[in-house]
């Protein structure tokens, strides 16, 4: 311990603090701002600095003690009683070797040669357990007579295979953290030490962080949560414009990147900037819908989580929840409660067929209304936009729900429909040809169980089934109980098709032959059960870890997390799995991808304290239901007359 001390003393005296974290987060704390760049200033490599050659981050083990050197505020968090430490790795330092590099964003990150150290195909194992400890164990193990005690050295061995499994997971969800004026303010979409091509995986994508951020919420580290919050809504696009190239009022970004910049008139100075993207970088230039809605929904599940309601309260914040609402309510051509948008606008970011109403967007459309209404401020100016708000709340269930769901009843009034009706009293109001009905569903649907479908538009009916909307459709109770739980049902019944070998397709059935050509425009990165078509992702974990605890089957996570666990880390966290039951690692799959990472640790948390699964999901509210009833009792024979002034939605 004294050796520890000592130790602990001469890195405290050797390196000053350069820059404050508070103070200097103080400085760039958001206010209104029309700036679509965010510049904190800060002094070049000091002579300290340079004495000591500071050039990354990494694990080492001194006594009890933990403190983290990250970029400008070296040793600026200290804690004890922690035998492992985070400390900034100098060239000076004899006890401490080996060669790493610093990225552009300021992040510390260990040579990757150490980082991937293996035991028994298990990255960084040694983290939470000593490589003869595992040892001692595998031969304990082996020696065993049968006599009963087998199973339980099995299990044991299976525990500590599961700790080391995700402290290997923590360790790189913090190695992928961005700081900016030395503030964690998120973590990066992948850090891939086999691929020298980061494209844009190198950034942090806010769709990307919402599971990152989670697992920080559980875990009781609130700080990166509440600086993502902040600084994406800075970022927030406040002019309006009729420029067809630049983002909307209201519209968040689908990334930003933090870059250092010589600072103009004064060459010993750098300031770091906030690089946001709205789409016109982006493959394919499509503004990403979904942004806004899951930073709502984070924006609450912060507040629920950490107690700490005076973000949302800010006067900035809550005009920022309302200029996203407003985007979202506003008048447009579409008759329909659903939002309109196109291809390539949400997690499936390339032209798969989603264009129209997809389901993953109304799901989470529909979540962030009612975080919205949860959180929105009383007062006069908010009073129209609560009874929109309201009204597209009623009348988006009903749409859903009625006209969505399928299941073998369903599908069988569907196969029996009639054409070319035109009444208000029309059964078949979209007019659905009933030979959209494909062969595999009439085989694949199961007698318990039914699902959302995945969009709906005049004369077409996209049966597939889209994971993540169903999934969101269950957390957000857009869905009916009944629904909710024959979702889930479906998922159990289809387990070899949806599960298989690694958790979770994201579509089923993949696009396939002349289908794939005319719909993907024959996407060589979709090619059938790869990446958005019928690929697995392992990031959709979480997301059914919640679905399944809010509706008491917890079994259904913890089997899928199980079947996970077996080979993720093997190899080595990728992006998605191709084949049909997941068998091979993507074809183009980025390796140590940050949401398959933080989406396994939040399953395994939500798991271990089912509880916190209410920072996600939403109720219907008793209102939402009596206008739900009343909807489906109307009679729904109407004449055509004069408009109601009173009528406030269309279904």
């Amino acid at each position: 311990m004294g050796t520890s001390e000592a130790v602990l003393q001469v890195f405290c005296r050797a390196v000053p603090r350069l820059c404050s974290t508070d103070s200097c987060f103080s400085k760039c704390d958001p206010i209104f701002s029309s700036k679509y760049q965010l510049k904190c200033r800060k002094r070049r490599v000091s002579r300290y600095m340079q004495l000591l050659s500071c050039s990354g981050m990494q694990r080492s083990r001194i006594g009890n003690y933990r403190f983290w050197g990250i970029g400008n505020g070296l040793f600026g968090n200290m804690t004890v009683g922690d035998s492992w430490i985070q400390s900034c790795k100098c060239q000076q330092a004899g006890s401490i070797s080996g060669a790493t590099t610093e990225d552009e964003n300021g992040t510390w990150f260990v040579d990757s040669a150490k980082k991937l150290n293996t035991i028994n195909n298990m990255v960084n194992a040694p983290n939470a357990l000593e490589f003869q400890d595992v040892q001692q164990l595998k031969q304990e193990k082996e020696g065993l007579s049968p006599n009963g005690t087998n199973g339980t050295v099995r299990d044991a061995f299976h525990k500590i295979s599961v700790d080391s499994l995700e402290d290997e997971a923590w360790d790189l969800l913090r190695e992928s953290m961005v700081y900016y004026c030395g503030s964690p303010v998120g973590t990066i979409a992948a850090k891939d030490p086999t691929s020298s091509n980061v494209l844009n995986y190198d950034q942090v994508f806010i769709r990307d962080f919402i599971p990152s951020g989670i697992a920080f919420l559980l875990k009781g580290e609130y700080d990166i949560v509440r600086n993502f919050i902040l600084h994406t809504l800075q970022l927030q696009s406040w002019e309006k414009t009729m420029d067809c190239h630049s983002p909307g009022q209201g519209l968040m970004p689908a990334s930003f990147k933090v870059r250092t910049v010589p600072l103009d008139g004064d060459e010993s100075a750098t300031e770091e900037v906030l690089d946001p993207d709205f789409g016109e970088a982006a493959i394919g230039r499509v503004a990403p819908v979904d942004s806004g809605l899951w930073w709502i929904i984070l924006l609450r599940a912060y507040g629920k989580c950490s107690g700490d309601l005076s973000v949302q309260e800010r006067v900035d914040v809550q005009t920022g929840i309302k200029m996203i609402l407003r985007l979202c309510l506003a008048d447009g051509f579409d008759m329909f409660p659903t939002l309109l948008v196109t291809d390539g606008s949400c997690m499936i970011d390339r032209r798969m067929g989603i264009h129209g109403h997809p389901l993953e967007i109304q799901s989470l459309f529909y979540s962030a209304l009612l975080c919205a209404r949860e959180m929105l401020a009383p007062e006069d100016g908010s009073v129209d936009l609560i009874r929109a708000l309201n009204n597209r709340l009623v009348a988006l269930s009903f749409h859903i729900r009625e006209y969505y769901w399928v299941d073998l009843k369903k599908l069988n009034e569907i196969y029996r429909y009639k054409t070319e009706e035109y009444s208000y009293d029309a059964v078949n109001k979209f007019n659905i040809y009933p030979d959209q009905i494909s062969s595999w569903l009439v085989e694949w649907m199961p007698n318990k169980g039914g699902y959302l479908i995945g969009n709906l538009q005049p004369a077409h009916m996209d049966f597939r089934f889209f994971s993540l909307g169903n999934l969101w459709s269950v957390i957000s109770s857009i869905a009916t109980t009944d629904q909710s739980h024959a979702i889930l049902d479906l998922i159990e019944s289809k387990w070899g098709d949806l599960v298989a070998d690694m958790p979770f397709k994201i579509c089923y059935p993949a696009l396939e032959g002349q289908e794939w050509q005319i719909i993907t425009g024959s996407d060589p990165k979709n090619t059938p059960w790869s990446y958005h078509n019928g690929g697995s992702w392992p990031t959709l974990l979480w997301q059914l870890t919640v679905a399944s605890i809010k509706m008491n089957r917890t079994e259904i996570a913890a089997k899928a997390v199980e079947v996970a666990e077996k080979r993720i880390s093997r190899d080595k966290w990728p992006e998605y799995y191709d084949t049909k039951r997941g068998r091979f690692i993507g074809k183009q799959a980025r390796l140590f991808q940050t949401w398959s990472i933080a989406g396994y640790l939040v399953a395994k948390l939500l798991l271990a304290d089912p509880s916190k699964a209410k920072i996600l999901t939403t109720e219907e509210d008793s209102e939402l239901a009596n206008a739900f009833s009343c909807m489906i009792s109307a009679n729904p024979r109407r004449k055509r007359g004069r408009k109601d002034l009173k009528q406030t939605y269309i279904v």
